[in-house]
């Protein structure tokens, strides 16, 4: 069975290229994100890890750490974050866990247990390490996608999927599309009484879906 939402996440010990990390430690009372490669040196990737960098500033506006997953070792990623930084233009600043081993991939189930990296191996041997998890601060799953190797991440959804997700924290949920700014939901548990008592005015659609104001 792999991770499911609002599962406590695997705590673990990793190299990075930035030192050695303690998983749940290096969260702290953040959000997270960890975000998962078959290879260094490949061309998608290469082009997210870049996405990535450029959005330095959003991630920190939103208390949210970000870090990378790939299957080749520390000093392959020091290497291949120049190419990063070269064609984003942006200092790719974020830690990259050494998981040669594949501990990490298999905790997070993006492998099976058996599997293992043969010499000579190459991004196919490793292909379904293409995901993507939101952590929240008590260290539980709130989001996760899987990418095909040949479809680059939209890490605009993701930065927009976290948003959504903080937002919710708030005892809200959003609607299709929506980006900050925009009303919310009033969860169906709520009744009429009480959301007008925690959020005001609203606006009933049906009697299940009605929309206020996005709590500040």
């Amino acid at each position: 069975m792999g991770l499911r939402i609002n599962d406590t996440v695997p705590n673990f010990t990793a190299e990075t290229d930035q030192g050695t990390v303690q998983f749940h430690d290096w969260i702290g009372d953040s959000w997270a994100i960890l975000f998962s490669h078959p290879k260094d040196f490949t061309p998608v990737c290469t082009t997210e890890f870049s996405a990535v960098a450029q959005l330095n500033d959003e991630w920190a506006a939103r208390n949210t750490k970000v870090i990378g997953v790939s299957v080749d070792g520390v000093e392959d990623h020091k290497k291949w974050k120049k190419d990063i930084e070269e064609y984003g233009k942006a200092n790719p600043g974020f830690p990259i866990i050494a998981d040669e081993g594949l501990a990490v991939s298999k905790a997070f189930d993006m492998l099976p247990a058996e599997a293992y990296l043969p010499d000579g191996r190459t991004p196919a041997d490793s292909a379904t390490v293409r995901s993507v998890f939101i952590i929240g601060p008590d260290k539980q799953l709130k989001l996760s996608m899987t990418y095909p190797m040949t479809v680059g991440r939209n890490f605009a959804e993701i930065l927009r999927a976290l948003d959504g997700l903080q937002m919710s924290s708030k005892g809200v949920a959003t609607p299709a599309n929506w980006v900050p700014g925009e009303d919310v939901i009033i969860p169906p548990s709520v009744s009429n009484e009480d959301a007008k008592a925690k959020f005001g005015a609203f606006e009933t659609i049906f009697p299940y879906l009605r929309k206020t104001k996005a709590p500040s």
